[in-house]
């Protein structure tokens, strides 16, 4: 063979991990400009999040309702949005990401305009109800698309996006709790809420501007268009048809088929996709559904609802009592959340997400012990205790900082990207159903819960899940950085020691090549 035929047959089987484009390379632009538009979807949630913690002392007030009926008014619309969940997969396949993220606003504007005019509570019930399936929608489609339009070298960077939006939503909501806090008692809170409308305007129009998810578009066989976007998303013309090509391998096309639109399989739109999810699945694809709904579970079972909603009632039991001091200690953890998931994004293909992901829990593990301990001492202390109201000022916002960095950002990027392509919207779906039950559970218990055993006890037991929740991530989860989203499935099924497991040796590029020591499985 010639020393130039020994080249092409090199060239003709190079994957997307051999790709080295330059070290100097800037960051696709036309890809981050679909992520941060597809990512705002969840400014719906961190804004309804943050403004009904602040709303919620005037609600009491106003419509004069108990603990128990705020407590359910909060983290219902939790348990509304798994009906959206539930949707958004099929919904997402059928009509495209695109005019689903469109779909998710239009609900949501319904809803917050429902919620801003309610007369009375079960008004304002049937108002988070059609808010809440909005939500459960955006919550499913804005990673999936995000992990579908990034290129691998900035996939973690993009696809942390959501966080950031819902941590920016959270912030919103804090500041318009503070800024309509002055207005009257009837007209306050209502304007909170129905302000919420604004932004669901905002984003449908800018979504208008994106083009659909290269991976739906070759589900659906519309090869041409695809090739058009991969081109435009990803960092040279190499790498986009190395993209196509693995993801038409994923969908079941012949890598040989280059015709602008063919007829794909049945497997490749999605059928038999739940079954294959839990009822016969592989032992890569169980492990991948384990980890991406444990990693749900556990980032929502560690409480933070219960610290981001009920943030002035935990401000109130350490000591401030002050409704305007409540509320600008609540901006506070906005701001803290929204600073530190910013230092996230740029630090996840950095780190990767499982270093990132221990390091984070168990700074989250730390604090609320600690937060938990001040709060009793505080709680059988006949005098107030100034050391002990800092501290626990301190370590509510050092928890929503840890949260931030790692199980925030990690939790969507990493259920997001595991995947396979013919499973991936509605695995995604799953995870976003367990995420929002275990919220629903927690913000609709905390007042009940810190009844029943005080609201030091609480923390206590945040701290535990919290704990068990890292053993489940430092034994049950592998690294994916650098890795591409149809390469993903060959990472799980087997997940051995340090000394016998797959490390990864960073390239060039940032990106992470494999090498095997002293197995024939990748983890």
């Amino acid at each position: 063979m010639t020393q130039g035929k020994i080249v092409e047959a090199a060239e003709a089987h190079k994957t997307l991990e051999d790709f080295d484009p330059p070290k100097k390379r800037k960051r696709n632009k036309y890809a981050f400009a679909c992520a941060v538009l597809a990512s705002m979807t969840s400014i719906l949630l961190g804004y309804d999040i943050g403004v009904m913690s602040g709303a919620a002392l005037y609600i009491k007030r106003d419509l004069k309702v108990s603990d128990v009926q705020i407590e359910i008014l909060l983290g219902i619309i939790n348990l509304y949005s798994l009906i959206g969940s539930c949707l958004a997969g099929r919904t997402s396949d059928w009509i495209g990401r695109r005019y689903t993220i469109v779909f998710a606003g239009a609900i949501f504007f319904v809803g917050a305009l429902l919620m801003g005019f309610s007369p009375n509570y079960s008004f304002l019930m049937f108002g988070r109800f059609v808010a809440g399936i909005g939500i459960g929608y955006a919550l499913m489609i804005a990673p999936v698309y995000t992990a579908e339009v990034s290129p691998a070298s900035s996939r973690g960077f993009l696809t942390s996006f959501p966080e950031v939006f819902i941590n920016g939503g959270i912030l919103l909501g804090y500041i318009s709790n503070y800024g309509f806090s002055k207005l009257t008692l009837k007209v306050g809170w209502r304007m909170m809420l129905g302000v919420g409308a604004i932004p669901s305007v905002v984003l449908t129009v800018g979504v208008l501007a994106m083009r659909e998810s290269p991976r739906w578009l070759v589900m659906r066989g519309r090869l041409g268009e695809a090739r058009k976007v991969l081109n435009k998303t990803s960092d040279s013309r190499e790498e986009a048809q190395l993209r196509l090509a693995e993801i038409k391998q994923a969908a079941g096309i012949p890598e040989s088929c280059n015709d602008d639109v063919v007829q794909v399989t049945k497997r490749s739109t999605g059928e038999g996709v739940w079954k294959e999810l839990f009822l016969y699945p592989t032992p890569p694809i169980r492990h991948i559904v384990i980890a991406a709904l444990g990693i749900h579970f556990f980032q929502q079972a560690s409480g933070v609802d219960a610290v981001v909603l009920y943030s002035p009632r935990i401000f109130e039991k350490a000591g401030i009592k002050d409704d305007t001091h409540k509320l600008l200690a609540t901006v506070a953890v906005g701001f803290v959340k929204t600073v530190f998931i910013l230092a996230a994004t740029f630090t996840l293909d950095r780190v990767g997400r499982r270093p990132l992901l221990l390091s984070s829990v168990g700074g989250m593990v730390l604090s609320l012990l600690t937060l938990a301990i001040s709060l009793t001492i505080i709680g059988h202390s006949e005098r107030k205790l100034m050391w002990a109201v800092a501290l626990s000022i301190a370590m509510v916002l050092a928890y929503v900082a840890t949260f931030s960095i790692g199980a925030g950002p990690i939790t969507w990027v990493y259920s997001s990207e595991i995947f396979p392509l013919r499973l991936r919207a509605q695995g995604a779906a799953a995870g976003v159903v367990v995420n929002r039950t275990t919220s629903g559970v927690v913000s609709m218990t905390f007042l009940s819960l810190s009844e029943a055993i005080t609201i030091g006890g609480a923390f206590f037991l945040y701290c535990g899940i919290a704990t068990l929740g890292w053993i489940f991530f430092y034994t049950l989860l592998p690294e994916t950085r650098g890795k591409t989203l149809e390469d993903m499935e060959g990472s799980f099924g087997t997940f051995r020691s340090k000394s016998n497991a797959t490390k990864g040796v960073e390239n060039g590029n940032g990106q992470v090549a494999q090498v095997q020591l002293g197995t024939n499985v990748q983890t």
